[in-house]
């Protein structure tokens, strides 16, 4: 079976299937035909041979940083979706939180054959911003705002800055357990907007009740023993950056005969699974991650597909669900 053959039995031309098979332009009678006989005989056109004639590979590299990461997983689950419907394939690329994979990855999919590249960045330096400088195929950023590239991202500000309001409804000496700066979204976002409500409120919290943590439940059991054992007066209330860090934190407090949240109020940020099955379940930001991953994906398929390159941003929503970590 080859593209004549399938153009006869469609009653259409050579040239239209050959778009078809290109995903160029056809009508949508046409296109039904087309399908229709494909379907029937099982025809499978030579990857080799489209790659000649187009010079692309339906190859789309996904870097990404833990790929074990629930809010990770439903980004990539968003991506596949639309990439696995417009025909294209996904190679993931795992760091694991490492700079130098991620230096390493970006390398990788500049010099070999993908089409383009979604990128779940967390952190931008000088060497990253320059390699993507070299790329000659689309990137997209997930996760981060970047200038000078298509971007889709969280508002992590607000949505820290609405939770730390909500803390203070009934807490008087709250503590932040948050995760490094340099992780711009996770991080300074969300820290900036934790300041901006204390600020709001007129108060301040001391450095003995802020932490930084890795992104671990471990870390934060760690970093709420740190503020129990060192601050000068002790917290009624908790913003931590992430679920974990808070689910961290509650079996820290728990330990030590606290109470949530008649003792403690925690709230974390992500509203992943296990945070809403903890006892008692935990007041957290929801992210639309999948959906995050759905815009970038149709973003970056908008890129390879259209003659014209617009950089385009969109910011995510987001909503508070208050669950039975907080006073009501």
């Amino acid at each position: 079976m080859n593209i004549n053959e399938i153009a006869k039995l469609a009653g259409v031309s050579r040239a239209t299937v050959s778009r078809y098979l290109n995903n160029g332009y056809v009508s949508r009678e046409k296109k039904e035909l087309i399908r229709k006989v494909i379907q029937e005989t099982g025809y499978q056109p030579s990857t080799q041979a489209q790659m000649l004639r187009t010079k692309k590979t339906r190859l789309v590299g996904i870097i990404l940083p833990k790929i074990n990461s629930e809010s990770i997983s439903r980004m990539v689950a968003g991506i596949s979706e639309v990439l696995n419907e417009r025909g294209y394939q996904i190679i993931l690329a795992n760091t694991d939180n490492n700079l130098n994979e991620e230096l390493k990855y970006l390398s990788l999919f500049r010099d070999n054959q993908v089409d383009g590249v979604i990128f779940i960045g967390t952190v931008f330096t000088a060497k990253h911003k320059q390699m993507m400088k070299e790329y000659k195929v689309p990137i997209v950023i997930l996760g981060q705002c970047l200038d000078g590239y298509p971007c889709v991202y969280q508002d992590d500000f607000h949505a820290a800055k609405e939770l730390t309001a909500l803390l203070l409804e009934k807490g008087e000496r709250l503590a932040y357990i948050g995760v490094l700066e340099r992780d711009e979204a996770a991080g300074r976002n969300r820290r900036r907007g934790f300041e901006a409500a204390v600020q709001n409120a007129g108060m301040v919290v001391p450095k003995d009740r802020m932490k930084e943590a890795a992104f671990k439940i471990e870390s934060g059991y760690e970093k709420t023993k740190e503020i129990f054992e060192q601050a000068k007066e002790l917290p009624d209330s908790i913003f931590c950056a992430t679920d974990n860090l808070a689910i961290g934190a509650g079996i820290y407090l728990k330990e030590v005969g606290k109470k949530v949240p008649e003792d403690v109020q925690l709230v974390g940020t992500g509203d992943t699974e296990a945070g809403r099955l903890v006892v008692p379940s935990l007041s957290s930001a929801h992210f639309f991650y999948k959906t995050s991953g759905v815009e970038a994906a149709k973003m970056l398929g908008d890129l390879l597909e259209a003659d014209e390159k617009i950089c385009k941003e969109i910011k995510m929503g987001y909503e508070i669900h208050i669950r039975d970590s907080i006073r009501k």
